[in-house]
């Protein structure tokens, strides 16, 4: 089910210069994080965990109400020691970054690390869809790409690891028992292409492990 982020929630964006729109050199390795319903405390928890440095640039897919403005980027951005932003289209990305999909519209990563946005076709009856996300980061990244599968209902993001585990990337699943919703990890495991189950506590860490040393 698609999360619903209120006005009154919202708090102001990182006011820090969005140099991530700049174009910098290819980080190695890009992070892609999924998740729906629950998603909003798990990727709080991830992301608070993170070091302002950290090596990689972070592409966000939430489920969210396709008819109403998304707080996400905003709420975020109050709660993480990371740059958060909008995907507005055309972005390059920068490590130390994390790039947010509007609503009703498919986040997907070029290999020259721009950042587009797509009205195509919903996928698993959704949209922005994990699933295209994985895979044109898999095309884009090859072996340097991650994706991680967060609490979520329904079974988008399967299909998107059997493409990044075709081109030799890496797949991070959180466990049942942390996760609100197991729909979308269970379906990711179910494709037998699983890297890593891990607590919602333990992602973090092994993100930060798995970039350790990269340059963005």
């Amino acid at each position: 089910m698609s999360a619903t982020i209120h006005e009154g929630e919202a708090l102001s964006l990182n006011e820090r210069n969005p140099v991530a729109t700049a174009r910098a050199a290819r980080p190695r390795r890009v992070v892609a994080l999924a998740s729906s319903a629950g998603g909003l405390n798990a990727l709080t928890h991830v992301l608070s965990r993170l070091p302002p440095q950290f090596a990689a640039p972070l592409l966000i897919v939430q489920h969210l109400d396709p008819h109403h403005r998304s707080w996400l980027a905003e709420i975020l951005g109050r709660r993480v020691a990371l740059g958060v932003m909008q995907v507005e289209g055309g972005e390059s990305i920068a490590a130390g970054w994390v790039y947010v999909a509007p609503p009703d519209r498919h986040l997907l990563v070029g290999g020259d690390g721009t950042l587009d946005l797509s009205g195509g076709e919903r996928v698993q009856h959704v949209r922005p869809s994990a699933d295209r996300l994985f895979a044109s980061l898999a095309e884009a990244w090859g072996e340097g790409a991650i994706a991680v599968v967060l609490s979520g209902t329904g079974k988008d993001g399967a299909e998107g690891v059997r493409a990044v585990k075709g081109r030799g990337g890496t797949v991070i699943v959180q466990d049942e028992a942390s996760a609100e919703f197991f729909g979308m990890p269970r379906a990711a495991l179910r494709t037998g292409l699983v890297d890593r189950v891990l607590a919602l506590d333990d992602i973090a860490p092994a993100l930060v492990e798995l970039t350790q040393g990269e340059t963005a």
